[in-house]
């Protein structure tokens, strides 16, 4: 489940794109400058791109804390990783989503978290 001030934000740029969807395509139809249009096709894809970039940290981040939080319940202090779990756990709150995409993906493939 999705925070609900998350779904809010994502919806209300997904109305904002909409509305840059249909000036397009008014632009289009009036044959309007191919500069003109060109702008309004980076907007729309910037605000897509920033739609989806929100929905992925979340669902990212929420993972990668669960994984966090099982992998220190499962190393209580004696597992020969504990700097790097804490220090992972220092770092979490400033991971790029590049980071986070890495990190995920390490652990879905290896079965562990890369840390």
């Amino acid at each position: 489940m999705l925070p609900k001030e998350l779904t809010k934000d994502i919806g209300t740029r997904l109305k904002s794109i909409t509305g840059q969807v249909d000036s397009l395509i008014r632009m289009l139809d009036e044959d309007q400058d191919p500069e003109k249009i060109l702008i309004q096709f980076k907007a729309a894809q910037k605000g897509l791109d920033k739609a989806r970039y929100l929905l992925l940290d979340e669902v990212y981040r929420k993972a990668l804390a669960l994984k966090i939080v099982e992998t220190v319940e499962a190393c209580p202090g004696n597992c020969g990783n504990e700097d790097k779990i804490e220090f992972l756990r220092k770092q979490f709150p400033e991971l790029e989503l590049k980071d986070l995409t890495e990190k995920m993906r390490a652990w879905r493939f290896g079965g562990t978290l890369n840390l």
